[in-house]
């Protein structure tokens, strides 16, 4: 099998796997608003770093890493949903 196509489908299968681990509890979290079980910093970290990770797809030359870019997109704008959740539950619902 030739290096690049070995390349490519790691990239594919890590971004799907990524994304199917990761999109089942950010769907709940959503759904449902509870975020008792989360760590604040730890969905503000994972959100950074799907960031510099979208980034460093992007930015690749000769040419951009879509797997790398699409993934972590989906999984930053995840990260961010539920960390904007958690600050509201932790934050804002406890001063009512």
């Amino acid at each position: 099998m030739e290096q690049g196509l070995l390349y490519e489908i790691c990239g594919m299968v890590a971004s799907v796997g990524m994304i199917l681990g990761y999109l089942p509890q950010a769907v709940e979290t959503i759904r449902t608003r509870n975020t008792e079980g989360i760590a604040l910093p730890t969905f503000l970290m994972m959100a950074v770093g799907g960031f510099a990770f979208m980034l460093q797809g992007l930015l690749h030359k000769p040419d951009i890493i879509w797997s790398l870019f699409l993934t972590n997109l989906i999984t930053t704008s995840c990260s961010c949903i539920v960390f904007s959740i958690k600050i509201y539950n932790d934050y804002f619902k406890k001063k009512n």
